[in-house]
């Protein structure tokens, strides 16, 4: 069968095209499938379709999807746990056969109901990079298999929508995009984070374009760190744990100090992501969140953004102890200790870890605020 129903994402063409790359595509029109409706997945940016009495489903009929097309819709979608099932939709006032991507039973939870402007406005922006890294896989992984990366994916692509965010250039230069020119790029690895290198040529400050140089950067999502403080007690809580990079560069002691920390979900905020994190890594309830700095740790290599927060929080004694979520493998144990204590630990540099160090210092000017005598 050549002709597709689409009630959802890929009604919007921008996507559709992107998902179709140099494959022809087919005659598109208005159609009806009656006896459904489009609710959104709860909890995720996309929707689904369910059978309900007395519905109609608005959507797309694609006439005429030759192989080439269909291979890579196919590979877009039923990778996610969907099945293509026949349907009779009404288009152009007659009932027409064709095949839908339905989802499997249980697989998504019901939401509300799901319009397309909706979508459009809310996860278009992260979706057209996620959709464009996803398809980049084409022909190398299978659809199941970028399933299974697409939740880093999207990661990634929230990033990039947050680097295109206004930003100051009143110091530095602002060339722009422009001042970037890239003749060919590779992914030599891509897994939860990808490897990307690049043959470009950039701008020079005296306006001429270098000559074309190979750079390397590491990609990862953006992510929070916060350090929970307690102004009535005086006291922080850290967190230790195993980390591999120092293990990698050869240092013995490779489980080191640092602020609670961890990625920015799709469509989750920084400061969502720093009350998730202090209840995932430390079973906090933080009260209030205080911006420290927002900033590229190491922009030489790495595309990583991080926003750094000191939280407001109640750090007992029994604050301190084991945490972390087991599907992630975290075995996390937290610190309660006193702010002198901490900035020995900074002057001694025990206390390793640039976030960790930037929000002590960042404490230690607004100390006196947070406890109320300044």
């Amino acid at each position: 069968m050549d002709n597709l129903f689409f009630y959802g994402t890929l009604r919007h063409a921008p996507l559709f095209e992107l998902i179709l790359g140099d494959a022809p595509a087919p005659f598109l029109g208005e159609a009806v499938l009656p006896g459904h409706e489009v609710l959104w997945a709860k909890g995720q940016g996309f929707p689904f379709l369910r059978r309900a009495r007395g519905k109609s489903a608005r959507g797309l009929l694609a006439r005429g999807v030759n192989a080439e097309a269909r291979v890579r819709l196919d590979f877009y979608e039923l990778g996610f746990g969907y099945d293509v099932q026949e349907v009779t939709v009404l288009a152009d006032g007659s009932f027409t056969a064709a095949e839908v991507y339905f989802p499997r039973p249980g697989l998504w939870q019901p939401g509300a109901p799901w319009a397309l402007e909706d979508w459009v406005r809310d996860w278009w922006p992260l979706t057209r990079y996620a959709a464009a890294e996803a398809m980049s896989y084409f022909g190398e992984l299978s659809g199941e298999e970028v399933a299974r990366r697409f939740p880093m994916i999207q990661t990634r692509a929230a990033s990039r929508v947050r680097a295109g965010l206004p930003a100051p250039a009143e110091l530095r230069t602002d060339f722009g995009a422009e001042g970037v020119c890239s003749v060919a790029g590779r992914r030599p690895y891509a897994n939860y984070f990808t490897l990307e290198e690049h043959d470009l040529s950039f701008r020079r400050f005296d306006g001429a374009m270098s000559e074309v140089v190979t750079r390397a950067g590491f990609v990862g999502g953006d992510a929070v760190t916060v350090l929970p403080y307690d102004p009535a007690r005086d006291r922080v809580l850290v967190i230790e744990q195993f980390r591999f990079g120092p293990h990698l560069r050869g240092d013995p002691r490779p489980w080191v100090l640092e602020p609670i920390a961890g990625r920015i979900d799709a469509g989750e905020s920084p400061e969502d992501c720093a009350r998730r994190e202090g209840r995932e890594e430390a079973g906090l309830d933080l009260v209030a969140l205080e911006p420290v700095a927002a900033y590229y740790p190491s922009p030489g290599a790495f595309t990583e953004f991080l926003y750094s927060f000191v939280a407001v929080a109640d750090l007992p004694d029994a604050a301190a102890g084991v945490h972390g979520m087991d599907h992630e493998h975290e075995d996390i144990r937290t610190h309660v200790i006193g702010f002198e204590r901490l900035m020995e630990l900074v002057s001694t540099g025990e206390a390793g870890c640039g976030p960790l160090v930037l929000s002590a210092l960042w404490l230690q000017q607004n100390r006196a605020r947070l406890r109320g005598s300044g």
